[in-house]
């Protein structure tokens, strides 16, 4: 303990994470910090299963939802024992508490005992976390390429891998599964050319008929490294990135982006700019919402719901279109709130998508929610009980459908979310029915959200006024020579957030959207890890569809509402 407390303040330490791991471990905590009220521990590597395990288990601190795992590479570090970091995030429901676990890893011994006997859903971060920086975790039952492909050379992320080097893919794929000999049974790939995959992302199953006996999943087909670029791009630029994660309601994307960094400099957005925040990123969530319903009953063979339903994002279009002049990717968003006022008839736009929204949000659920073929397909099929769920790391409408009332707006509200009355929905089965139901009922709680801000939306900016983060407007910057001074500055240097680090997290369409944030001061994010709610639900679909039926493949998959640009980043 004596070095924990060489490192951390009493209050620090007085925290319960802090503090039980503290007693339990003695020397092997290294650092306790709380920046910008992030609670992070660091424990030496021999401690790191004990770590966690105890912010799991202990019953104080309940850390039961794994979140992200993931890696940073501090290539400049004087002391090459702690060149690496593996970074886990936790969450406890019952506390309503985020906790950061950190350990260093050595660059010229990279290795990590796994932690997946704790939580299911670490699988596929510590695959990640070795492709791209090359760490490897002992006893991982199948450490291969994850984001990158066979034939690619080195670790991607690391500092000192060159940003324009390419490997080009030069032999087929290797098959994920094989039939056992003397088998009759049947392997087939679905996807990615399959429409229910998306053109992005492959299951092979190990088929009994119509059984499936086993299955793995692959995906990376649209890897783009958003956080190798990120590293080399102002915080501003990053804006544009973030859209191209679920393009199904981008505007949520900047949202949460912009939070993260406004979180890490401690500059807020002006009450008007966080009302429209708030407001459109309603309306993002219906639209994706709409997506997930009325493309996942097209898969299962029904097409008048979609064509029904899709007509409501044609409203809700063209009211970003008014605000932004863009429709798909948005860029709506600035750090320190939005890049322009919303037009004089916002409200007039707004009421008439919310009349369209109504009116096909009925017609879907005259259409759906009581149409015994529609029930068969849904009803106890895909069912993922509670504690899995947690253990996978499921997040949003997959999370609460299995009866965990977890919802970022409610637990940790953000951008005034705690002014407005609505409820969380929740299923008590854990089936694809009940997440069809939970997404049906939260459209309807984002228009009660919607009215509401709509009710009480102030005047003023829609821009913070601190020139170290916001730009001043172009009428001064013609004028003023002050103004124009920070202007260039401001371009030329960009924002320069303080040495440090922070999570910061919203309620995305698909659940809580987390950005890890490292900043050394300078002008570019030192790392910036993106946490996809995709990515955690996507990992336990072969898990949910072995046993089950083809057709039940199907269902399942829409229901999950896999967004492949945040699944890939």
């Amino acid at each position: 303990m004596a070095s924990a407390t060489a490192a951390a303040t009493p209050e620090v330490l007085a925290k319960p994470a802090a503090r039980v791991l503290s007693e339990a471990l003695g020397d092997s905590v290294l650092r306790a910090d709380d920046f910008r009220g992030d609670l992070a521990i660091t424990v030496a590597r021999k401690a790191w299963v004990e770590a966690a395990r105890l912010l799991r288990d202990h019953p104080e601190l309940d850390y039961k939802l794994f979140l992200d795992l993931c890696g940073v590479d501090y290539l400049d570090r004087e002391d090459k024992d702690e060149r690496f970091e593996v970074v886990l995030h936790l969450y406890s429901v019952s506390r309503k508490h985020h906790v950061r676990l950190k350990t260093p890893v050595p660059g010229g011994d990279p290795t990590l005992p796994t932690i997946i006997p704790l939580f299911r859903g670490a699988n596929w971060f510590e695959r990640e976390a070795w492709d791209l920086y090359g760490i490897v975790f002992e006893g991982h039952p199948n450490l291969t390429r994850l984001l990158t492909h066979d034939s690619f050379v080195g670790h991607a992320l690391r500092k000192d891998y060159p940003t324009a080097r390419r490997h080009v893919l030069k032999s087929p794929r290797e098959m994920l599964l094989k039939v056992p000999e003397g088998s009759e049974d049947l392997l087939i790939n679905i996807g990615p050319s399959h429409p229910t995959m998306h053109g992005t992302f492959r299951v092979q199953a190990l088929l009994d008929g119509e059984t499936i006996r086993d299955a793995e999943a692959e995906i990376g087909y649209m890897h783009r490294n958003f956080e190798k670029m990120a590293e080399e791009r102002t915080y501003w630029q990053i804006i544009p990135y973030t859209d191209r994660l679920n393009y199904c309601s981008s505007f949520m994307n900047g949202h949460g982006w912009a939070l993260a960094v406004e979180k890490l400099l401690g500059v807020p957005a002006p009450p008007r700019a966080e009302a429209i925040r708030v407001i459109l990123s309603e309306f993002s969530r219906i639209m994706d919402h709409i997506i997930a319903v009325s493309t996942n009953v097209v898969d299962l063979g029904a097409i008048t719901p979609y064509f029904v339903m899709f007509r409501a994002r044609e409203d809700i279009y063209e009211l970003l279109e008014a605000c932004c002049g863009a429709r798909l990717t948005v860029s709506y968003v600035r750090i320190g709130g939005l890049a322009q006022d919303v037009p004089e008839d916002f409200e007039a736009r707004c009421r008439k998508a919310l009349a369209a929204v109504r009116e096909v949000w009925d017609a879907g659920n005259d259409l759906l929610t009581r149409n015994i073929v529609f029930q068969k397909r849904f009803k106890d099929v895909g069912v993922m009980q509670k504690d899995e769920a947690l253990s996978w790391g499921w997040v949003g409408p997959c999370l609460r459908g299995s009866g965990v009332a977890y919802d970022v707006r409610k637990s940790h509200p953000y951008s005034g979310y705690e002014q407005y009355d609505f409820d969380v929905p929740v299923g008590t089965v854990g089936d694809c029915f009940d997440r069809y139901l939970v997404r049906m009922e939260e459209m309807r709680q984002s228009i009660r959200i919607i009215e509401q801000a709509l009710a009480k939306l102030p005047k003023g900016p829609v821009i913070t006024d601190d020139r170290k983060v916001a730009l001043p407007p172009k009428s001064e910057v013609y004028s003023n020579i002050e103004s124009l001074m920070n202007h260039f500055k401001l371009v030329y240097d960009g924002i320069l957030p303080p040495p440090g680090e922070v999570y910061g997290y919203t309620e995305g369409a698909n659940g809580e959207l987390g950005f890890y944030v490292v900043s050394d001061g300078g002008k570019h994010p030192w790392r910036v890890k993106v946490r996809p709610p995709c990515y955690n639900i996507y990992q336990a679909y072969p898990h949910m569809i072995r046993g089950g039926m083809l057709a039940d493949a199907v269902a399942i998959i829409g229901g999950l509402n896999v967004i492949a640009g945040e699944l890939d980043r």
